[in-house]
């Protein structure tokens, strides 16, 4: 899941985006509304959460210009008045979420709104002997628990979801890594390795020729 965190706090925004990645989400971290219009109109998010009083370009404003788009968002805010998440939820917001938070809620809340900006999956996604549930996070083999990375759990996550299609490695790239992530680097093809490694024998992850990879 590609997530777009916008928040002027620098340090809540920070927290945030570490929390979110060691879930195993691609997330990109932005300070103001300007920089987040920038980043929208170049990349594909799956979810944007949004403080609704920033700079430059207030968050109503930005997400008004989201909506129609593909994100899905989920408003942050210091005010938790039943009248301000009415008018939040007016402007196109997906979601509301009053200041201060758990955590684990707000995690809770962008995977429940990253399910809606895409086709509907099953609870668990299976493949043979292999079955990975979202929501717990646990991906098995034969029953056996896999010892995987959140980054790995990601990269298989999305295979699972695009069966039977081929993945391209810049696909996953864009989809599971942050802008940080070097478009050149062979970062792709060694967790695909070690993914390979940790599901055994017989191998599910095919590399298809000009394609990319698929299960």
């Amino acid at each position: 899941m590609r997530v777009l965190v916008v928040e002027d706090q620098v340090e809540l925004a920070d927290s945030i985006g570490r929390v979110l990645r060691r879930e195993g989400m691609a997330v990109d971290v932005v300070y103001d509304g300007g920089e987040a219009l920038e980043h929208t109109t170049v990349t594909g998010y799956d979810v944007i959460v949004l403080d609704r009083d920033i700079p430059v370009v207030h968050g109503d404003d930005v997400c008004k210009q989201a909506q129609g788009g593909p994100a899905r968002v989920l408003m942050l805010t210091a005010s938790g008045t039943v009248a301000d998440r009415v008018e939040g939820l007016n402007l196109g917001a997906d979601d509301y979420l009053p200041k201060p938070f758990a955590y684990a809620e707000l995690i809770a809340r962008v995977r429940a709104i990253g399910r809606r900006s895409q086709p509907a999956l099953p609870t668990v996604l299976a493949h043979d002997d292999l079955e990975l549930d979202p929501a717990r996070r646990v991906a098995t083999r034969g029953g056996v628990r896999l010892p995987l990375t959140p980054k790995e759990f990601a990269v298989l996550e999305y295979l699972l979801t695009a069966r039977p299609r081929a993945v391209p490695a810049e696909e996953l790239l864009d989809r599971v890594w942050d802008e940080a992530a070097d478009p050149f680097t062979t970062t792709v093809k060694a967790t695909i390795n070690r993914l390979r490694g940790k599901l055994g024998d017989p191998p599910l992850i095919e590399t298809v020729p000009r394609s990319g990879y698929r299960i």
